[in-house]
């Protein structure tokens, strides 16, 4: 495979951190401090994660001379689905005029790097391209009250087409999972295990909680450490090969620790946490979007991708550009 072009959706609106320390009785400076975050990009009401995934998309389509009936698959990764039932992608798709199979991968943190990896082996078996889309709207899933949840996530989207091509420029990956870490980030209430209740809204069970928080960042380290480490092992590469890393955008600390692991220094690291915050599954696509735009990667660089998030999951990638 072969990405021919990536775009992303920021919403223009955004919720500064002066706004949120002083809402919540935070010293001035407490969330750069703890996040490296300075602001939070937040969709209109009238937004939902449908509309910034086709602003993500459109701006691939436009930026590529593939035709929209050369797409044979939508993947979506989002933990904010427009509804429950139906799949957003399938709206995506008809929205952007696609006669293609479409579904959403519920992956948190982690989803577009498994939506790459399996968009990437299904256009090499089809010879027929996939659409890659990570978006989400999170901040309607945080407790406005909880510090540790409006300071970090934000809202977004950001889009690839993958194509088949050879020889494929998906050097390796790297997808995991450690269930014993299930319940360190999640939404309690709204699925099977616990139906959402007029209780559950009033004690705000239906937004996102972290648990564990020092143990938790710890584990987030090592686990996105870990998964870069396999797949350079896999695609047999050092580290100092690598022209640029291209974390999941999850707070500062996280990002400098794990590269401290892999052995990555800021230099080559691309870092965008700072402007665009934590949109989960968005980030990467994000991030890759803005050093496009800003001409940091070029034609045959050796990138590489990792994730880790609720779940827990895990997922790394090497990719030639």
């Amino acid at each position: 495979m072969r990405i021919v072009s990536v775009a992303s959706a920021i919403p223009e609106h955004s919720s500064p951190n002066g706004e949120i320390e002083a809402r919540l009785g935070l010293e001035p400076g407490w969330i750069e401090r703890r996040t490296g975050i300075l602001r939070r990009p937040t969709a209109t009401p009238e937004e939902a994660t449908s509309d910034l995934a086709i602003q993500a998309a459109n701006g691939v389509l436009r930026n590529s001379e593939i035709h929209r009936r050369d797409i044979g698959l939508v993947l979506l990764a989002t933990s904010t689905p427009d509804h429950l039932l139906p799949p957003t992608a399938p709206l995506v798709a008809h929205r952007l005029g696609l006669q293609a199979g479409a579904i959403d991968l519920v992956g948190a943190c982690s989803g577009f790097i498994y939506a790459l990896v399996l968009g990437s082996h299904w256009a090499d078996a089809t010879g027929k391209a996939a659409l890659v889309i990570g978006a989400n709207v999170l901040t309607r899933r945080v407790s406005q009250s909880d510090p540790a949840t409006v300071s970090l996530f934000s809202d977004g989207a950001g889009a690839a087409l993958v194509v088949p091509s050879q020889p494929t420029c998906l050097l390796s990956s790297c997808l995991g999972s450690d269930g014993s870490a299930y319940d360190a980030i999640g939404i309690a209430a709204g699925g099977s295990r616990e139906p959402l209740t007029p209780e559950s809204l009033k004690s705000g069970r239906n937004l996102m909680t972290m648990h564990r928080g020092a143990s938790l960042l710890k584990q987030a380290v090592h686990a996105l450490a870990d998964a870069g480490k396999m797949a350079l092992q896999q695609a047999g590469m050092h580290a100092s090969e690598v022209t640029w890393w291209v974390p999941h955008q999850a707070n500062i600390r996280i990002i400098q620790d794990a590269g401290a692991l892999l052995g990555i220094g800021p230099d080559r690291t691309v870092n965008v946490v700072a402007q665009y915050g934590n949109s989960s599954a968005a980030t990467i696509p994000t991030a890759i979007a803005d050093a496009l735009e800003h001409g940091q990667l070029k034609h045959d660089d050796k990138i590489l991708m990792t994730a880790a998030g609720a779940g827990l999951v895990t997922a790394g990638a090497v990719l030639r550009w």
